[in-house]
């Protein structure tokens, strides 16, 4: 009898306790892709929040992922959003050499770098980081700086999308 008391109290609080487990979820992940006018490279930044990148990694067998910190899992989830992140410049594709990540606040800063494209280049990108986790997930991509700024809305299966990279 006591078992049975115990067994129905849980699962009525089960839903209650597994609430925080996805309230947390922000589904959107913000790249920016622009000319580092100090170097004159190509720079990436992709922001993603720390608890969606932990939840990607689970999702392909990390066992306990810790983006803050372990700087393990933090590249691990660098070579995740590498292969989900296509770049190219005039229709070459391109390999960003990664720089290095940190965590601010509840997101994780991704930096990457390329050599600079020629003045005016087409920018051709798809953001599907994210997108093989949860079907509802938005990634947004902004190319450019300043006043001269394109933004593309990715989710699941979209096409990539192009633009010119002024300078």
């Amino acid at each position: 009898m006591l078992r049975r008391a115990f067994l129905l109290i849980a699962l009525l609080l089960a839903p209650i306790v597994a609430v925080p487990a996805w309230a947390h979820q922000q589904k959107i992940a913000i790249s920016t892709v622009s000319i580092n006018p100090r170097t004159d490279r190509l720079e990436l930044v992709h922001q993603v929040p720390v608890h969606d990148a932990e939840h990607a990694l689970r999702v392909q067998g990390t066992k306990v992922p810790d983006i803050v910190g372990s700087a393990d899992s933090r590249e691990a989830f660098v070579r995740y959003a590498a292969r989900r992140f296509l770049l190219e410049m005039d229709g070459a594709p391109i390999t960003p050499t990664y720089v290095g990540s940190e965590v601010i606040g509840g997101s994780l800063f991704v930096y990457q770098e390329a050599p600079a494209p020629q003045l005016d280049a087409q920018i051709r990108v798809n953001s599907q980081i994210l997108t093989d986790v949860w079907a509802r997930q938005e990634n947004r991509v902004n190319i450019g700086s300043g006043t001269k700024v394109t933004t593309f809305v990715f989710t699941a299966g979209d096409a990539a999308q192009s633009a010119r990279l002024s300078r």
